[in-house]
């Protein structure tokens, strides 16, 4: 399942509309001082995704305030990317999600699919259970998943949290609820952690899943 998901194009396709559409909002908004927001979009190599995402895969979302003195910069929430890291927040969760072990198949299966080695992995493993465990997002969120979820297991303990018909859903869903940590707005982290429930948190106005 994590491999069909990573080569699956319209998933994809829909989290670039959720960004689209978290975009929106943020521009709607417009800055704290008042300004308008100016499209101010910043490349990015994102790895790990299916071959034929396209160019707008390659550009993340942002703006930048209009007005003389001010210049800030409002970046939406993204459910593409995680923070700064060169692979998509999908292919982060799912990877290293995986359970049974990284045997020597499955370690050239990953580096043949998605490019990830056993040390990124590994990596990315420390960060969910040492790093994630202490962020803002999680302390303040943690409390409304009853029972915990085991945090020796992250993230696959965490992404089994999720409701959803389907694994798509679900991986949709925890990329909802981690979105704030790729922002720094306040504004954006209201939209995303309103719900009273993240394990069943209804979205913002946005596109259905195909």
């Amino acid at each position: 399942m994590c491999h069909e998901l990573l080569r699956d194009a319209r998933f994809f396709r829909t989290l670039q509309r959720f960004d689209e559409d978290l975009a929106s909002q943020t521009r709607a908004a417009g800055c704290a001082c008042g300004g308008v927001l100016h499209s101010a979009r910043y490349p990015r190599k994102p790895r790990g995704g299916p071959d034929d995402l396209g160019p707008a895969y390659r550009r993340r979302l942002s703006f930048c305030c209009a007005r003389d003195g001010c210049r800030r910069r409002m970046t939406p929430p993204s459910l593409r990317f995680l923070g700064r890291r060169v692979y998509l927040g999908a292919v982060v969760v799912l990877v290293a999600a995986m359970r049974g072990g990284v045997t020597a198949q499955r370690a050239g299966r990953l580096e043949e699919t998605v490019g990830v080695s056993v040390r990124t992995l590994e990596r990315w493993r420390r960060w969910w259970r040492e790093t994630f465990v202490r962020s803002a997002l999680w302390k303040g969120l943690q409390g409304r998943f009853v029972p915990p979820p085991d945090v020796g297991a992250f993230p696959a303990s965490l992404l089994a949290r999720f409701a959803g018909r389907d694994a798509r859903e679900r991986l949709l869903r925890m990329l909802w609820f981690l979105a704030p940590l790729t922002t720094r707005s306040p504004f954006e982290a209201r939209i995303l952690t309103g719900g009273p429930d993240p394990q069943r948190m209804r979205f913002a106005p946005t596109p259905s899943l195909p």
